[in-house]
């Protein structure tokens, strides 16, 4: 077997299609078909179940496919590891943050490592918590911007910022007068939140006693922000956010006791390219976000 036949193997086992693994790789159908059918032999076992429109991974197949990953990914790390031998900004920094975090760090950090680090180039991903820490293990992803608690084998991590949640309302809410609003308020408050995936609603929810039976959900911190103008309701903000706020419609309060939440950088513990996950950490260090 070989490198090529555990990716045909891979990629069908992701795709579940023939046609559709074989446009994913690049080959004729035929080729891959006939690549899996020969996997088989050598392996003496059946990987997949044939089906008219898709196929089934059999149960005897699920153990190679794990390890055909694991393979994979050493060989790839394998050929990062030569390559960060001869240049380690070579190739572009693969960075994801989550959704709450990308918006508001990605616009700034561009600028800043043009002029502390212009050789380093990024690839920029925003993504769920969940989804960025599986392309991580995988090896799609080089760093991750994500927020604690966040834990993950075979990796480590660096503080980056520790940012206030400041309270989003109309500029004619009662609260406006106010320098400071209790937490203990927002029991009662007709809260708009993120839906469900976001961890920023997750932290939110654990920081601050929220029990209004009309929580709504909404699928970014955007879209919030226009019904929290249109006086649909609150919500909550990182303050990371606050420059981008440009509706004169809408006020931000600090609360009192302050939720907080920390960022952190989490990249794999054996990943080869050390100068360019240092130089991308001073870049975020060095970022001038808005703080309380």
């Amino acid at each position: 077997m070989t490198l090529t036949d555990l990716r045909y193997l891979v990629t069908l086992a992701e795709l579940r299609h023939f046609a559709k693994a074989a446009a994913a790789c690049f080959v004729s159908q035929p080729t891959l078909s006939i690549a899996i059918k020969k996997l088989e032999d050598e392996l003496n076992l059946v990987l997949f179940e044939r089906h008219r429109h898709d196929v089934l991974i059999t149960p005897a197949a699920e153990p190679i496919i794990a390890q055909a990953k694991v393979v994979l990914h050493e060989a790839d790390l394998l050929k990062q590891m030569a390559q960060a031998q001869r240049d380690e900004f070579a190739q572009p920094l693969r960075l994801g943050a989550i959704f709450t975090v990308a918006p508001y760090v990605f616009p700034s950090l561009i600028p800043a490592l043009h002029q502390s680090a212009p050789q380093l180039l990024l690839y920029l991903e925003e993504n769920y918590t969940h989804v960025l820490s599986d392309k991580l293990a995988n090896g799609e992803l080089d760093v991750i911007l994500v927020a604690a608690p966040f834990e993950l084998p075979e990796c480590q991590s660096a503080d980056l910022w520790q940012e206030e949640f400041l309270l989003l309302m109309p500029q004619k809410h009662p609260w406006v007068s106010e320098t400071h609003i209790d937490s203990h308020l927002l029991a009662d408050a007709p809260m708009l939140m993120l839906g469900e995936g976001h961890c920023f609603r997750d932290q939110s929810l654990a920081t601050c006693p929220m029990n209004n039976p009309k929580l709504n959900n909404g699928n970014s911190l955007e879209t919030l922000r226009f019904m929290v103008a249109n006086g649909l309701g609150l919500t909550l903000i990182p303050a990371m956010s606050v420059p981008y706020l440009v509706n004169q419609s809408l006020s931000y309060k600090s609360l009192n006791p302050a939720p907080t939440r920390q960022i952190m950088a989490v990249w794999r513990r054996r990943f080869p390219r050390r100068q360019a996950i240092y130089a991308l950490i001073q870049g975020l260090k060095q970022l001038e976000l808005y703080s309380e």
